[in-house]
């Protein structure tokens, strides 16, 4: 497994047969339409070189006999030719466009659902631009080349082959002569890969830096307007926009001066064969059908030339995008999936950490020996300055990180022992800030489950103070929200939050600082939600409002990573210890 590409630039050939290998890989499921695909695309290969030859014969045979009624078949014979080439360029366009969308949602659904099962920590180093530039802008690439590309570029070689095979068969001598020009089109083919890779490498590159810095930027626009960063990030923008632009110029001369160049060669090629040809039919040695046939040969000959030049661009596109797809796909998933995983059957005692360390890099350690004891039905109050890893706890227990040394029990097995999709399923969380998504209120607090019905989500709603806010919004619980929930307030988002934690019935509740944000008209509200939601649940709570500590029926105390103090509010604040300082400062401050 590789390490997911943190930079944007090709580390690999751009012609790289192992990518190329694993892509076409994915047409192995539709071998049929596949095989269907080729065989249009065979015949109309063939009957491209059908045309020439029937105006050989009409001119050498019947046109010089005065034979019309042998012309009339003929100009027939061309007419089927074309309308048959017509219909094989409809069935093999349809079918292979089929393909490339059927083989593409295969590689996006694969990417989604490889995203999906990813760690916390590469989220913390891998851009979400990038993930969207990945999934979306390279995938379309792919699908651009399997729909338009590569079996074209099959076909153009076919042409290519078929024209140059003909053309010595039919007259050998003529055949050199009008070839006699490719060392000059190999020369310039050369010179113009090598000028435009590394053109399309950055291009690559930059518009993966362009969507990343718009997505950070879009996210982030509160504190952009807030710090007055609008003239300094339209400067950085228009740098990377900059830096695009000029090199997709740089490819776009390269193109500029190689199409012209291979007009010119097509046009001496002509030349050279008019004057050979033309010479040999005045002495009688060549006919005057042969030499228009391979004047007709040779302009179709430059014509997949020039499209096999425009694929290149496709070419170069197409092995940096699925280098960045696979990197992203070869990523490791970092959480130890237990090969023969237990059903996780519900909390039954207790919940135990046993000398946990754990560390987001290296061996930098955020948690150091942390042990404690939560029996079922029980709340934990985790308390503690910023940076002292409250957090981190809470994500080892979902298994959102995976830590280094120590155990994590539940019910005495280690929970890497457990389902991983189970065991998260135990756990509901709320957050500080809470995500709601842009659809209805009902399917925020239900995120789809179809077995909570509407009227059990009105019954919780109703339990935890949220039902007065909610029924006066335009269409109740079926209004859909703004993006992130902007329209509401953060008391109200925090209410939505317990909703949805209360619908999904898990075992375990888990509160990081989910009341830290709330504004004072909502604060009674919350706190009394808050408390009839960890009434005879299993709860951790990283403490912020007052109520919550003293209400716990264990506090632990982190300092540095560490486990400093542990017991209840009243036996802590006898100690005197940091506790009683953080307490104090607590209540000064509310």
């Amino acid at each position: 497994m590789h390490t997911p590409i943190s930079s944007d630039e090709l580390t690999g050939k751009i012609y790289d047969w192992k990518l190329i290998r694993r892509l076409l890989g994915y047409l192995a499921p539709y071998r049929p339409l596949l095989a269907m695909t080729l065989v249009f695309l065979l015949l109309g290969a063939g009957l491209e070189l059908v045309g020439p030859y029937l105006v050989k014969v009409a001119i050498d045979t019947y046109i010089k006999a005065g034979d019309f009624s042998g012309l009339s078949l003929i100009a027939l014979l061309f007419l089927i030719t074309l309308l048959l080439k017509a219909f094989l360029s409809f069935l093999d366009n349809y079918f292979t466009q089929l393909l490339g969308q059927r083989v593409i949602r295969d590689l996006r659904m694969e990417l989604f659902t490889h995203v999906q099962s990813l760690s916390l920590s590469f989220f913390d180093r891998y851009p979400v631009g990038r993930i969207m530039t990945r999934i979306g802008n390279d995938v379309e690439v792919i699908n651009e080349m399997l729909a338009d590309g590569i079996l074209m570029v099959l076909a153009n070689v076919l042409t290519l082959c078929g024209i140059v095979t003909v053309m010595l068969w039919m007259n050998l001598r003529l055949a050199l002569v009008a070839f006699s020009i490719l060392p000059l089109l190999v020369a310039a083919s050369l010179k113009f890969r090598s000028s435009v890779r590394e053109a399309f490498r950055e291009i690559r590159e930059k518009i993966a830096r362009i969507n990343s810095f718009m997505q950070e930027n879009i996210t982030g626009m509160k504190e952009v307007q807030l710090f007055g960063r609008q003239e300094q990030n339209f400067h950085h923008f228009d740098q990377i926009n900059r830096e695009q632009r000029d090199a997709y110029l740089r490819a776009v001369f390269s193109y500029a001066l190689f199409f012209p160049l291979v007009e010119v060669l097509a046009s001496v090629s002509t030349a050279l064969i008019i004057w050979y040809g033309g010479c040999r039919a005045y002495e009688g040695t060549l006919t005057v059908g042969l030499l228009v046939a391979f004047i007709e040969y040779m302009g179709r000959f430059f014509r997949p030339v020039r499209e096999l030049s425009e694929k290149y661009n496709l070419l170069q596109a197409t092995m940096s995008s699925a280098e960045k797809i696979f990197g992203l796909l070869d990523s490791r998933k970092q959480i130890a999936i237990s090969v023969n995983p237990r059903p996780f059957p519900g909390l039954q005692r207790e919940i135990v950490f046993d000398r946990v360390w754990f560390a987001y890099e290296g061996e930098n350690y955020i948690l150091k020996d942390v042990s404690f004891c939560l029996p079922k039905g029980k709340t934990l109050a985790i308390v503690g300055t910023t940076g002292a890893g409250k957090t981190s706890i809470v994500n080892l227990l979902g298994r959102y990180y995976e830590f280094q040394r120590g155990r994590i029990l539940i019910d005495g097995l280690d929970i890497r022992e457990y389902d991983l999709k189970e065991l998260r399923s135990a756990i509901s969380m709320v957050q500080q800030d809470t995500f709601l998504f842009s659809t209805t209120v009902l399917h925020n607090i239900t995120l789809g489950n179809p077995a909570i019905s509407l009227k059990r989500v009105q019954e919780i709603a109703e339990y935890i103070n949220a039902s007065g806010f909610i029924e006066h919004l335009p269409e109740g619980y079926h209004t859909v929200l703004t993006e992130r929930g902007n329209s509401l307030s953060a008391g109200q988002k925090q209410l939505l939050a317990f909703a949805r934690a209360l619908a999904a019935g898990s075992d375990i509740l888990v509160l990081d600082e989910a009341t830290a944000s709330i504004d004072s008209e909502s604060e009674s509200l919350v706190q009394d939600a808050l408390r009839k939601l960890v009434r005879n649940r299993t709860s951790i709570i990283i403490a912020h409002r007052l109520s919550t500590i003293t209400d716990a029926d264990q506090i632990l105390v982190l300092h540095k990573g560490r486990v400093a103090e542990q017991g209840t509010h009243h036996t802590l604040l006898e100690q005197g210890g940091i506790y009683k300082k953080l307490y104090e400062t607590l209540a000064w401050k509310h």
